[in-house]
């Protein structure tokens, strides 16, 4: 199953967020299992950086997004995917910008921990939990 990862489950590895981290990590052990079926929007490494490097220091930052390019896509967007974004109605700019990135990468879910905010989505998403009990059915 082709997914997009939102920020906010690296980010809570990361950052190693109690009571978040373990499934967030559980996903992306997912992804690093299976090839070609994990997917990023573009802007969720800058946003990544620059929290990072805020929280754990920019070589350690540097070094987490050099594990995620190595088991990661990138969704190819640009003017057309943000224009796509925008039309969404989203209350969350960034939000809709994750699901035109889903939407260039044709992925069939967004792994999110904020589902809720993205119910205007075209794309389903889900939680970690959901997730992960969807893959082991």
């Amino acid at each position: 199953m082709r997914i997009l990862v939102d920020t906010n489950i690296f980010l809570d590895t990361l950052m190693d967020r109690e009571g978040l981290a373990q499934a967030s990590q559980e996903v992306l052990d997912w992804c690093g299992a299976h090839p070609g079926e994990a997917w990023i929007a573009w802007h969720t490494l800058s946003n990544l950086f620059y929290i990072g490097a805020k929280t754990v220091g920019r070589t350690d930052a540097m070094k987490y997004l050099d594990a995620i390019l190595l088991a990661f896509e990138i969704a190819p967007c640009g003017s057309s995917s943000a224009r796509f974004a925008r039309s969404l109605g989203m209350a969350d700019f960034e939000d809709a910008l994750q699901v035109a990135a889903a939407a260039e990468a044709d992925a069939k879910l967004i792994v999110t921990r904020n589902a809720k905010d993205f119910e205007r989505s075209p794309i389903r998403a889900a939680k970690p939990g959901r997730f992960l009990k969807e893959i082991t059915v």
